[in-house]
């Protein structure tokens, strides 16, 4: 199995949660970014470093996901190509995109990037917490659990 990490916008401390499942239960981890940025030293994680652009790491990931591959990412667009793709979709945060939740997320982040635009709202998501990571590893465990009794797919091993 393999897990894809929107790297540019992920929190350190989520990326680093990933690894640990990784090298606990044996998977890939997939750094997609934008710009360089380090990678950490095991055999189990790779860096894909996109030309700049925009959207180019979501493009990337989008192209390259399979069906019940994991992806790691904020940004809803993305995540909304990624259910459509059979994979599934996880925020830093550890809320599922699915399905059922894409219809208002999107509607939601449509609403505050034209509140955004019109001077109407400010600012951006609180600071990655304590609270914050224990949703996310549970979220992992819990995903990580259900895709573990799926057929496996050989060739993204």
């Amino acid at each position: 199995m393999r897990v894809w990490i929107d790297a540019d916008a992920c929190p350190r401390l989520a990326r680093d949660q990933v690894i640990k499942f990784a090298l606990k239960r044996k998977f890939s981890v997939i750094l997609v970014a934008g710009q360089a940025q380090p990678r950490p030293n095991f055999d189990c994680v790779q860096l894909i470093v996109v030309p700049s652009g925009p959207d180019a790491a979501d493009d990337y990931i989008a192209d390259n996901v399979a069906a019940n591959e994991l992806v790691i990412c904020s940004d809803i667009p993305l995540a909304d190509r990624i259910i459509k793709k059979q994979a599934v979709a996880l925020d830093p945060r550890g809320e599922e995109f699915t399905e059922r939740n894409m219809g208002d997320r999107l509607a939601l982040r449509n609403l505050f990037t034209d509140l955004r635009d019109q001077g109407q709202m400010s600012g951006g998501q609180r600071a990655y917490d304590e609270r914050d990571k224990q949703a996310f590893s549970n979220a992992l465990d819990r995903i990580f659990t259900r895709l573990a009794r799926l057929p496996r797919n050989n060739s993204t091993d």
